[in-house]
């Protein structure tokens, strides 16, 4: 095995093993769970492809006040629905975890690591 091989093979062993303490962690399993509850959910899916179509539509059709309403109303029902809540809380938490991750990446290698541009459910 050559330096080369040899670095790579370094970096693969440390890159499973924090895939391993990720995964093992409480952040990462509580959005697993969260994801589950919302898969299991079927008032709350409903609600998140009934506020997707009604983006959708409104970002292909001209400005619609009645949809724009149906729109406010949906994400409202979003808000107080606690199944969807609770996923986005634990999207939110991997997510910042993530973040701090590639941010102490980026402090030791010297240069931006990966940039977010945004997303998620919220």
């Amino acid at each position: 095995m050559n330096d080369l091989q040899f670095e790579e093979q370094a970096v693969e062993d440390e890159l499973r093993t924090f895939v391993q303490t990720l995964t093992d962690s409480e952040t990462y399993r509580e959005f697993v769970e969260a994801s589950e509850a919302l898969d299991d959910d079927s008032e709350a899916t409903a609600l998140l492809r009934e506020f997707e179509q009604k983006r959708q539509q409104l970002q292909q059709d001209e400005f619609d006040q009645s949809v724009m309403s149906e729109l406010q109303d949906i994400k409202s029902k979003m808000t107080d629905n606690e199944t969807i809540q609770r996923h986005c809380q634990a999207q939110k938490a991997l997510v910042d975890l993530l973040q701090g991750t590639n941010d102490v990446i980026s402090d030791q290698i010297g240069r931006t690591f990966a940039q977010s541009i945004g997303g998620g459910c919220c």
